[in-house]
């Protein structure tokens, strides 16, 4: 006689409660007090090496021009190369760009392993030297390889926690989706964010501690504490919302959506990197007469504790800091954020949800200020009364040298910020941007990590508006 089939609940209806109450607990988790995590990193910092110096793009050990395109191989043919891209839109103040990009096709894993102690979920973070970052040291998930990494081209040390995000086994997944990367600097990126419920005991590395949501949400109100690849994980979790209802129905704002991915006509084709316009290569850089954007460098890098303990590499280094902004006003008492539907020419699918302002100012001072990015001066011009949140965070620090970015939430009125935005944006509730979290390619990079200052309680969003 064949055994009854066993229906599962599709979803686990407990997970917010859990994630809500791990945002709760923000003093001190079970190993360490928040503000014992200074000196924690500090003292991770004094037990290893670290050393980062610029040396000449031909001093790139590996690493060579191809002598056809002129595009940045590794000799492996693994890792990344940087090549060119050229670009043509439809609308825009700018219509045609080209630009160097890196091309990454293979899927790395961002994964945080999680457990309870004390009936609060903790999640396992790593302390890690990126050679990009300005501070060296920052918390970053559990696992950020590469596919290259974690399958061993660099003939370097096996991945700590590696086994826990392959081996379905060792524990219960909570959240786990691809998302972009930058879409300006990769070109159609993804990475495997995951979160990881451990099954038994989990040995702790000196590297690594563990810290509840609520702690990591005190820890992203410092400058370049929390990492990127950490903020995009947290970002996919499936926090709980009590919102009554939004300006805009879910499946409203998912039309609205398709609409902006359907109307933008972009052109991007792959070219030689020798080629590209306005970009001039010299013995240590390639970067634009005007100097503006960001420029191709190279670095030489130690690291005592990483799986390889000594590399060179090449980085796009930002030639200022950016500001990224969420504008938010109530409606109803709901908070709501206006988000931009932005194109960039690495996405996969042209369109990705951004935050309403997302630029490095510098880079638009030459034009006049109606050519500028929209609510940028409302941004740049708010005083301390309305800016509820404001920290400078790194980008992905393995790629890019001294990526920093102001992140912002600005409360806005209806002067500054209309009920009904211009094309392009729209109101949008913290809950529903939640819900398309958990999909891949809809929120980028930088709305994610504001997104994520919101789910740990970073961030507030009271009264204004």
């Amino acid at each position: 006689m064949t055994a009854p089939t066993v229906l599962r609940r599709r979803a686990d209806d407990t997970l917010a409660q859990r994630l809500a109450r791990s945002a709760g607990r923000q003093a001190e988790g079970f190993a360490l007090r928040t503000d014992e995590v200074a000196d924690w990193l500090a003292g991770r910092a004094r037990a290893h090496h670290f050393r980062v110096k610029r040396i000449g793009l031909s001093d790139l050990d590996g690493w060579f021009f191809a002598t056809d395109t002129g595009n940045l191989h590794h000799h492996t043919g693994r890792f990344f190369s940087v090549e060119g891209l050229a670009v043509s839109r439809s609308e825009g103040v700018i219509r045609q760009w080209q630009q160097p990009i890196i091309r990454q096709p293979e899927v790395g894993i961002l994964g945080i392993l999680a457990k309870e102690f004390d009936g609060v979920l903790h999640f396992l973070l790593q302390a890690k030297m990126e050679p990009g970052n300005r501070n060296m040291l920052q918390l970053s998930p559990t696992v950020q390889a590469t596919h290259s990494n974690y399958t061993g081209a660099h003939r370097g040390a096996p991945v700590k926690y590696l086994e826990y995000f392959t081996d379905p086994s060792r524990g219960t997944v909570l959240t786990d989706v691809l998302q972009s990367e930058h879409g300006s600097w990769f070109y159609r990126k993804s990475n495997r964010n995951i979160v990881m419920e451990a099954v038994g005991d989990v040995p702790v590395d000196d590297d690594f501690c563990w810290l509840t949501l609520g702690q990591i949400g005190d820890l992203l109100r410092q400058d370049n504490v929390i990492n990127m690849d950490a903020r995009t994980v947290l970002a996919s979790c499936p926090v709980r919302s009590n919102e009554p209802g939004a300006l805009h129905t879910d499946m409203e704002l998912q039309s609205w959506f398709t609409v902006e991915r359907s109307r933008h006509s972009l052109t991007v084709e792959r070219v030689p990197l020798a080629g590209i316009g306005e970009w001039k290569r010299n013995e240590f850089t390639l970067s634009r007469d005007d100097g503006r954007y960001f420029r191709l460098v190279a670095v030489g890098v130690e690291a005592g504790n990483r799986e390889v303990t000594g590399w060179s590499q090449p980085l796009f280094e930002p030639t200022g800091t950016g500001v990224n902004a969420f504008l938010f006003r109530q409606f109803g008492g709901v908070p709501h954020l206006l988000v931009q539907a932005k194109v960039e020419a690495g996405f996969l699918d042209t369109v990705e949800l951004a935050p309403t302002v997302q630029c490095t100012p510098e880079n638009w001072t030459h034009l006049p200020e109606p050519l500028r990015p929209s609510f940028l001066n409302v941004v740049q011009g708010a005083g301390p009364d309305r800016i509820h949140y404001a920290a400078v965070h790194s980008e992905e620090g393995g790629r890019f040298l001294n990526a920093e970015n102001r992140y912002m939430f600005v409360a806005a009125d209806e002067a500054q910020a209309p009920l009904e935005p211009p094309t392009g944006f729209r109101w949008a509730t913290a809950g529903q941007l939640n819900n398309l979290a958990q999909h891949g390619h809809y929120l980028n990079v930088q709305a994610r990590t504001l997104l994520a200052c919101l789910n740990a309680g970073a961030v507030r969003l009271d009264a204004v508006g």
